[in-house]
């Protein structure tokens, strides 16, 4: 397949970007892309937001404009508000065409895990990537990454796995290969992971990444309003019962949470994607430093966890359900019913009682 040389991405100074991904590595890389002839598939975590999907969708059309044949199989369904995001490249959801996704798995030689660095974060697909007889390539922002792929891409520094794909794409060669379409889904991944760029946004590399996506000619203020001014009226209706009935706030401890459990999200008529920013609401009340979204599941309770400051939603997190992610922006699970999770959450609040009342 034709790639570009490589160019291993560096700075003004001639400082590697990719500061954890060693030349070798980018290298092996694209040779591998280079002599395959294999069909590539990309994968994102489970409930993919807009960070995996973005990052996966313009990865997906960057390979594909260099002559591979690429398909994206997300373990589950994605949020209604990325279905735009479905052009050239096919987005298969494994949990509805297992047998299709399973048979196009068996053809590939090669595997991206984007966005995720945990393969249980893939739930339904987690046999299907450990029989995959093919090369796995991570790709991806998270610390702390497991060691399940043959090639591992891990830049914590990057506000975005969105980001990281840009720069991971012109280390490559591949840069040639960017388009507008390309463009449009990492910059969707990189605003939707940063808030709207209201967090993680400090590194100037972000914003030379921002300028270059820019230069493809996309329409940043239509793909805000694709993503944000997109929603149903089921969805505005279940935040209104969030802010009025199910967030508590807890001063003493600068945090506030909301809870939902099965039977409420049914009766507002939840897809995939309706709760999207909901664990974001307590932080914008003032003096709240860290806010939780608790969904109730099959069997389990979904966690969700946001902060401000040095209050470590990753550590607290990994400590407490199963989880991780970084320093104000984590998720997890924990296998009690919801009313127990919540006891258990606010039972280990006055363990953090003095980090909480010192965030910065």
């Amino acid at each position: 397949m034709p790639v570009g040389q490589n160019s291993y991405l560096c700075n003004s100074k001639n400082e590697r970007l990719l500061k954890n991904t060693d030349n070798e590595i980018i290298g092996a890389i694209s040779d591998l892309l280079t002599q395959n002839t294999a069909p590539v598939v990309i994968v994102p975590h489970s409930n993919p937001d807009g960070d995996a999907i973005g990052s996966a969708y313009g990865l997906a059309v960057v390979l594909k404009n260099a002559g591979h044949d690429v398909k994206i199989i997300s373990p589950n369904d994605y949020p209604g508000f990325l279905s735009w995001l479905n052009g050239d490249v096919e987005i298969l959801n494994y949990q509805k065409m297992k047998k299709t996704s399973d048979y196009y798995l068996r053809k590939c030689g090669i595997m991206f895990c984007v966005d995720f660095n945990d393969i249980n974060r893939t739930d339904e697909m987690v046999d299907a990537i450990e029989s995959f007889e093919g090369k796995i390539i991570m790709v991806d922002h998270h610390p702390y990454p497991t060691d399940f792929c043959h090639f591992t891409v891990s830049e914590p520094e990057y506000s975005s796995s969105a980001e990281l794909v840009y720069d991971f794409v012109v280390s490559l060669g591949l840069d040639q290969y960017l388009s507008h379409e390309a463009a449009e889904a990492l910059y969707t991944g990189i605003m939707t992971d940063t808030g709207s760029f209201s967090h993680n946004t400090s590194r100037p590399n972000l914003y030379k990444v921002l300028s270059a996506l820019m230069t493809y000619g996309i329409d940043t203020e239509s793909i805000h309003g694709r993503v944000y001014h997109n929603f149903s009226v089921d969805r505005l209706r279940l935040m209104g019962y969030c802010l009025h009935e199910k967030m508590v706030v807890l001063p003493e401890y600068k945090t506030g949470f909301i809870s939902l459990s099965r039977e409420e999200l049914k009766k507002y008529n939840f897809v995939p994607g309706d709760t999207e920013g909901f664990v974001n609401i307590p932080l914008s009340i003032n003096q709240i430093v860290f806010s939780a979204l608790f969904i109730e599941k099959d069997g389990y309770v979904k966690a969700s966890f946001r902060s401000k400051g040095n209050f470590p939603a990753n550590a607290f997190s990994s400590a407490h359900f199963n989880g991780g992610g970084h320093l104000n922006a984590a998720g997890g699970e924990i296998k009690l019913t919801l009313q127990e999770t919540l006891d258990r959450f606010t039972q280990l609040l006055p363990e953090y009682h003095h980090l909480l009342n010192n965030a910065d």
